[in-house]
């Protein structure tokens, strides 16, 4: 076993640990939610990785995206995303998609993933992309934030979870707020229930929503009323 991951040891087995070096993990979305779930990807030893983004950073990302840096900026998130990974964990198969996820494209990026984390900023794209990869049969992690508040589901493909959360495509509001740290915890808790699902170990019930209030430090699971498929 490799030096860089024996402290994963006793969290998990080596066998698990073995088994993330065979996963394939979709990350759409590379800011404040995709640069942190990026890094804890290659840091736990997930073997393949894609991460999607057409977008290029600005001064309002500095704030809170971990890719996000003074000297990058009108840069490629994707290109940032791709020099992370190759200095965080060579060993791992990147694969930058520059471009942004939508209806046409959605079912070929999805494809061929053991999983795909939800990083995006729109109820709308979100939508687009859990009918993705509902069509494909792959698993979705959701994570969502703004200001002190994040929330964080498992969507079985084909669950109609997601469109249960953004009934009108929207969810977005004129609160466009974001501390540094609610992205940071929402990618940690995706990130957790994604090795656990890659690992084959039981996560936050289907059709349940991870509920966190950083201002009063409550974390709540909530049930979403039933069914609409995706």
């Amino acid at each position: 076993m490799e030096e860089r991951y024996l402290r994963n040891l006793g969290a998990l087995s080596e066998e698990e640990c073995a088994l993330l070096r065979t996963r394939r993990v979709c990350v759409v979305g590379c800011g404040g939610l995709g640069g942190s779930i990026l890094e804890l990807l290659l840091r736990v030893g997930v073997g393949h990785i894609t991460a999607v983004d057409g977008d290029r950073f600005d001064a309002t990302n500095l704030n809170r995206q971990l890719l996000s840096r003074a000297d990058n900026l009108g840069r490629s998130k994707v290109r940032a995303a791709a020099e992370r990974a190759a200095a965080v964990n060579p060993g791992v198969s990147f694969r930058g998609i520059e471009g942004f996820l939508n209806r046409d494209n959605c079912r070929d990026i999805v494809a061929g993933h053991d999983l795909v984390m939800d990083a995006l900023d729109s109820g709308e794209a979100r939508l687009v992309l859990a009918e993705g990869c509902a069509a494909e049969g792959v698993p979705l992690i959701h994570g969502a934030i703004r200001g002190w508040y994040a929330q964080v589901a498992v969507v079985p493909p084909g669950s109609g979870l997601l469109r249960r959360l953004y009934r009108s495509g929207g969810g977005g509001g004129e609160d466009k707020s974001c501390l540094a740290f609610t992205p940071a915890l929402c990618a940690a808790l995706q990130t957790a229930e994604a090795v656990k699902l890659l690992c084959g170990r039981p996560g936050l019930p289907p059709g349940s929503l991870l509920m966190v209030d950083l201002l009063d430090q409550s974390y709540d699971v909530i049930r979403v009323e039933s069914p609409a498929r995706d």
